[in-house]
Order: structure tokens, then sequence, then C-alpha cells
């Protein structure tokens, strides 16, 4: 009996210390081992990478059912149900390639295609760029793309602009799930208020497209395609404060509304209220502003899954900044200098498939944009209304696929302003056709051409070409060229004409610009037998303009001229990106771009303004699965600019340094649909002021109540004034705020 109990003891005592398990297994793709793929059980904090061939194992799990998932970027998730009762478990996963670029793009060619296919090299963002670097407004996210810069033109109010390739702002259009409805006075504000919450992704095509989207898509375009809501969460929420006091708030929900209608609802709201002052120049460091955006879209079920869907926008904003004693009673006084600006606009869009047997589209927009404001004692009120409609026919014939499209743009424009003497209102009707030939899977050939007729130009011809030769599954070569046109809306586009005391002179008539480009670019895709997964991707550039209207700061300090370059402008350059998954978790991305903007004229090449001749972005993310945490590094190297000097007795910088703004950030998502980050941005806390006396010119003396002019209009040196300047605030290259610690949440309910 005795001997009993102790078999019996015995063997308790071995389950007992069986009574926690493991599962090992090995991780395949195509047969070979992959390393460094993350394995990782659902909704726990258990998780371990592969080893060098390709085999884990996770220890000390309790009896019961898990969800096992493994994932390696470039590659599909798989997951298993695991069920864990008194042994160790083995399993194997075989991983298959998620080719990254055959996402659907829709910007380069006006229809939804392969990314892989299309023969216009279309570069995409998704969400989980975005949030690499949160940022209140697109504007600022796009720091981090390489030849992409978000140029600030105000030190003052603010504002900016995007630069593609080292093209000025006005020459990007702006697209809303592909509608032309940010533009003319909207282009400063056009990329705020959009919630980041909303956004699908992001795509950028790099040089003019000006034979489907007609003037202002001169330098490039950004399309920021919202999500359709059948695929947002139920309930999304993102907040971040920062140690500056700037709060942002994303939130929204999607619902369904009868049986045949869903509609997405999204607001952001953002509010900045310190007057703060590092520099101690009695200017605000960085403007106030108060600004919320309302956005809705429907998306309704048809028969034959035809498309409907209509969305809505609108956006107010009060922003100021200025002398630190300013308040509203002074708003267009002459006592204390303030720039304050009230925007109020609104946008619907929408596309709407026609009821017919043939692939039809209607393609509608309108937006309605306010803006009053005051530049010191210089009153600027200005509105401008935009309605635009197309139908685009999609038609395929053997190898040829072919778009045939019409559109109607209406533009009404007026101000305040002496240029304005009586409100710009005119139609502009115009025709497009597309034809894309597939000679074989190597190759294909688009061939496009676009009429528009505008009353003030007449005839406007603008031809494209594309060409796309694949030698393999992992090399594309590309080959684009075209021409662009863009009509100039002056005060619309260049804020410098309303702020500081430069006076305005317009010597002409200006006429359109006109551009004509080349680009050809080689995209590289490497996969090693460790696993890790390289993207190369480079492009060589040459753009042309003719009839370059270009602010000339140089001939008279004290005058902004404007007029049609006799002579040419070009910009040319080379860029480069490099985005990597090195295993374990980790992923980068590198890029670099060089670039010449230049203008020629009387025989004498003058380098542009305001335009760095090489840049550099990057970005390092590493996810720990046991512990939850994602740890991302990013940051941007911008080389010198030439800069807005009013004379030679300026003692300010003629060139920028190189500068570089460098932010790091760690993300928790271990908590079931809720995240937490936190971060510090400019980590090198650069300002511009560094090595200068002072950014903005007689920042004592706003009004210029102290400044000496002799006869001819020149300024006078005194001792008060040693310098000969006047009141100027358009030296500005880069942001006033230095280092910045913030804090956020998101919330997602699927």
């Amino acid at each position: 009996m005795k001997l009993i109990n102790f078999f019996v003891f015995l063997f308790f005592s071995t389950a007992s210390a069986q009574s926690t398990f493991s599962i090992a297994g090995k991780v395949l793709s195509e047969g070979q081992p992959l390393a460094y793929a993350n394995i990782y059980i659902e909704n726990t904090t258990k998780g371990i990478s592969t080893d060098a061939n390709g085999e884990f194992i996770i220890e000390n799990l309790e009896p019961g059912t898990y969800s096992l998932a493994a994932s390696f970027t470039g590659f599909v998730v798989q997951k298993k149900n695991i069920v864990i009762k008194n042994k160790d478990i083995n399993v194997k996963f075989n991983l298959n390639e998620n080719d990254a670029f055959d996402e659907v793009i829709i910007t380069g060619t006006l229809k939804a295609v392969s990314r892989l296919e299309s023969p216009v090299p279309v570069e995409v963002y998704t969400p989980t760029f975005l949030k690499k670097n949160p940022t209140p407004n697109i504007f600022e996210a796009l720091q981090n793309v390489n030849g992409v810069r978000p140029q600030l033109n105000c030190n003052v109010c603010n504002t900016g602009d995007i630069h593609i390739n080292g093209l000025e702002g006005p020459y990007t259009l702006v697209l809303i799930d592909g509608m032309p409805i940010v533009s003319g006075l909207s282009t400063v504000y056009g990329l705020s208020g959009i919630p980041n919450s909303l956004i699908e992704q992001i795509e950028i095509v790099k040089g003019p497209a000006s034979s489907l989207y007609g003037s202002e898509a001169v330098g490039g375009l950004i399309n920021i395609i919202t999500k359709l809501p059948e695929n947002a969460p139920r309930f999304f929420a993102d907040a971040f404060v920062t140690g500056w006091g700037e709060l942002n708030l994303d939130a929204g929900f999607k619902a369904k509304v009868g049986e045949k209608a869903t509609v997405l609802v999204g607001t952001n709201y953002f509010k900045f209220d310190e007057i703060i002052d590092n520099n101690n120049d009695n200017f605000t460091d960085l403007t106030l502003q108060d600004r919320i955006s309302i956005f809705q879209k429907w998306d309704f079920k048809r028969s034959n899954n035809r498309k409907f869907s209509l969305a809505g926008r609108y956006f107010y904003e009060d922003r100021w900044g200025g002398e630190l004693q300013w308040n509203k009673g002074y708003r267009g006084g002459d006592e204390v200098y303030g720039e304050s600006i009230y925007t109020s606009r609104f946008e619907i869009l929408g596309n709407y498939q026609l009821p017919i047997a043939e692939n039809v589209n209607f393609q509608f927009s309108y937006s309605d944009h306010d803006q009053n404001s005051v530049y010191g004692n210089t009153l600027y009120l200005a509105q401008q209304r935009i309605g635009f409609g197309q139908f685009i026919w999609d038609k395929k014939i053997n190898n040829h696929d072919l778009l045939f499209g019409t559109a109607l743009r209406y533009n009404y424009y007026n101000d305040n302003t002496t240029a304005t003497t009586s409100a710009d209102e005119v139609t502009i009707p115009s025709l497009f056709v597309q034809d894309e030939i597939a000679f074989n899977k190597k190759q294909s050939l688009l061939l496009g051409m676009r009429y528009d007729y505008d009353s003030r130009h007449g005839n406007i011809f603008t031809p494209r070409l594309a060409y796309r030769f694949k030698p393999t599954d992992n090399d594309i070569i590309r080959l684009n060229a075209g021409t662009g046109f863009r009509v100039v809306n002056l005060f619309t586009e260049e804020h410098a004409a309303l702020t500081g005391a430069r006076e305005v002179v317009i010597d002409e008539t200006l006429n359109p610009e006109e551009s004509y480009n080349v680009t050809l670019s080689y995209l590289k895709k490497l996969y090693l037998k460790n696993g890790m997964y390289f993207t190369f991707d480079t492009s060589a550039w040459y753009t042309h303009f003719t009839n370059a209207i270009i602010p000339d700061y140089d001939t008279n300090p004290n005058l902004i001229i404007y007029d049609n370059l006799e002579g040419y402008s070009t910009s040319k350059g080379l860029s480069f990106n490099i985005d990597a998954v090195l295993g374990s978790g980790i992923k980068a991305s590198v890029g670099a771009t060089y670039q010449d903007v230049s203008q020629t004229e009387d025989h004498i090449t003058t380098e542009q303004i305001l335009t760095e001749s090489f840049s550099g972005v990057w970005s390092f993310s590493y996810k720990n699965y046991a512990t939850n945490l994602t740890l991302d590094y990013t940051g941007n190297l911008y080389g010198p600019m030439r800069l807005p000097l009013l004379g030679d007795l300026d003692p300010r910088q003629e060139y920028s340094p190189t500068w570089s703004i460098q932010n790091i950030q760690i993300t928790h998502d271990g908590f079931d649909n809720i995240e937490i980050y936190a971060g510090v941005k400019n980590l090198l806390n650069w300002t511009p002021n560094k090595g200068n006396p002072f950014i903005i010119a007689r920042a004592d003396d706003p009004f210029d109540e102290n400044v000496q002019f002799d006869g001819n209009g020149d300024v006078i040196a005194t001792a008060d004034n040693p310098y000969a300047l006047t009141f100027d605030p358009s030296y500005v290259y880069g942001p006033n705020q230095g280092v910045i610690l913030f804090f956020g949440v998101r919330y997602n309910l699927n």
C-alpha cells in the first residue's frame, strides 16, 4: 500500500512540474527559412523573433486556446489557432509575399490601377507613415517625404506651401479624393484641417500632370484619399498635447443609415493660444491658432455595384501673430503690429457612376472660400468660389486601355486690392483623352492630350507620354514626358505681397507659365534569403519653364517685382530612396535629393531664392512584440538656400546653414483598441535665429515710422537704422519652434 501511495505521489508531482508548456516551430517562405520574422500570441505580451534558421520557441504557456500569428513586412500575416492541453506544441508557418508595391492607386492615370503596372511613378503614403511623427495637419506631415518640403512663407502669420523638387507651392496641385478643390486662395490652408484619422492614403506625383488635371499641376500633385465609410472604424479618436501648449483632436464615427447608405463623420480641432517669444524680438515665435474642421462622407449601395459617394467639409480658422502686446482691439490699426486671418471655407465633392452599360463616371466639386485678414494696417478681403465637374469614360478595347473625359471649371475671385479692379470670373471647358497600350507583360505606353479653352489666354494644349519597361518582376523602368501650364493668381499665392513694407510692382500683364518636363525613374526590389527586403527607387528629372513668373527681391530691396521672365528657368535633379525591412522588427527608409533650380535672363543665371540644393529624409522603426512597444526615429536634412536680404548692409546670413529637424517617438499598443504614444520633436532644438543677429528686420519699428528715404525712395542708413532696413518678416526658411515634448492617445473601435 505504501508503494502504491509513493507512485501516486510521484505521478502528481510530475504532472505538477509539467503545468506549463511551450510552442516551438519554424517560419518558411518558398521553402527557405525566414529569419527575424515576428511570432506573437494575440492579446498577450508574449512574442519572439525567429533566429537565423527561421526557428522560434515561446515558453511558459498555461493550457488553453491561443491565436498565434507570424508576420514579416512584405509578407501576408498568417494566424493559427493553437490548443494546449497537456503537451508542448510544434507548428510551421509558410508566409507568402504581399507585394507592397501592388497597391491600388488612382492619381497617375485617373483610374484605379496596380501601382506596379502604372506607367506613371506614384509614391504612396499610408496612415502608418503619418503616425511615425504625429502632426496637427498634412502640411507638416510631408516634411519626411523625399523631395517634398513644407515652406513657411511668413515669420508672423506662419502660412506656408509645399515645394516639390524645388518648385514653389503654387506649382503643386492638391486634390481631395481626386477633386481639384484646393487651389488659389486656399493654397496655403488646403492641407490643414483634414483629420489624419480619415486618410486612407496620400498619393504624390512629381512632375507635370496638366494633361489630366489642367492648370496648377505643373510641378506635381498631392492627392489625399479619404477612407470609404465601410473601411473606417465604428468610432475613432486621436488626441495629443505638446509642451508648447498645442492641443490637437481627431474624432469621428461611422454609421449605417437605412439599408443602402453608410456615413463617415470626422472632426479635427486644433488650439494654440500661448504667446511665446524665445528669440526675444517682441514677436510671437508661433502663430496662435483656433481651428475646427468637420468632414462627412456618404457611400451609397447601388445595383450592379455602381459607385455613388458624396462628401463635404467645413473649415474655420482664427489665427494671429505679431507683437506680443497685440489684441483684437488693434486689428487693422497702426499702433501695434499684428497679422490676423479669419478663414471660412466649405467644400462639396462627389462621384456618381452613370446607370448605363459603359463605365462612365460624373465627378463634381464645389468650394467657397472667404478670407478676412489684416497685415498690420493693410486690409485684405478676398472671396473665391470654384465649381468643377467632369465626365470620365473608361473603355478597354483589346490591348488599349482608353480614357475619355470632358470637364468644366468655374472660377470666381474677388478682393479689395488695387490689382483687382473687378471680380475675376472665368469658365474653362476642357477635353482630354488617354490611351494606355499594353504591348506585352513587360512593356506599355501611355499617350495623352488635353485641350483647354481660357477666354483670357485662348487655346491651350498639353500632351503627355509615359513608357513602362519591366524586364523582370523585380525591376521597373519608367520614362515620363509632358507639358504643363499655369495661370497665376498673384495675391492668392504670394503672401509676401501683403506682409511687410515692400511695395508690389507688376511690370506687365502676366501671361500663363508653360513648362516642359522629362523624368526617368528606376525601381528595384531585392529579397534576401535571410528574409530581409529592400526597395531601391531612383529618378532624374529636367523641367524647362517659359514665361516664368518669379518674384524679384533683388533689383530693389524695397520692392517685389512681378513680370514674365525674359528668358527661362529650369529645375533639374536626382533623387534616391531605399526602403528596407531588416528583420527583428526593424524597418528603415532613407532618401536623398539633389536639385538645381535657377533662372536665366540676359545670359545671367541666378539661383532661385529659398531653394535648397540638397535634402535628405529618414525613418527607423523598431517593434518589440514582447513589450508591445514601437520606437520611431524620423528626421530630415536641408542644405543651404539663398535668402531674401534687404540690401548690401543687411547683417543677416545670405545663405541658410545646413539644418536638420529630428524626432523620436515611443508607442505602446498592448491595450485593447488603445495606443499611447509620446516623444520629442526637434531633438536638436534647432531654430533659424541661430547665427543671425535677428530674423525679422526692424521688428522694433514694424510701421517704418523711423525709416528715412532719399529722393529715389531708397532707405538711408541712420544711427537708428544703421543697416538701412525696412520692416520685413519674409526672411524665413524653417520653423521657430525649438524642442517640443508631446503625448497622445489613440482609440479605435472596429
